[in-house]
């Protein structure tokens, strides 16, 4: 998520921000199965297209297919909205 002209990364006692003009051009994420590489991968995305950057994103599993669509709200998203503490949520896509 993008915020503070930061890119919003994560959450422990207090928010991780990735500052943009530290990111380079090649990036990994790595991790084991359900830790949430999937999620950063959307989010990094979907800031950096907000910052006005090209994104190019190799999926081999399609699991990122999804991020061309408008989300639905549901159940288990207002918990996540409602735990970050985000106030002006949209969804898009």
């Amino acid at each position: 998520m993008f915020a503070d002209n930061k890119i919003w990364i994560g959450k422990s006692d207090n928010r991780v921000y990735l500052e943009p003009k530290m990111a380079n051009r090649h990036g990994l994420v790595a991790g084991a199965t359900g830790t949430g590489k999937t999620i950063t991968l959307k989010v990094l995305a979907e800031s950096f297209s907000e910052l006005g950057v090209p994104v190019f994103i190799a999926d081999i599993k399609g699991d990122l297919a999804s991020i061309a669509i408008a989300g639905t709200d549901n159940e288990n998203m207002q918990e996540r909205i409602n735990r970050f503490g985000i106030n002006d949520f949209k969804y898009k896509g």
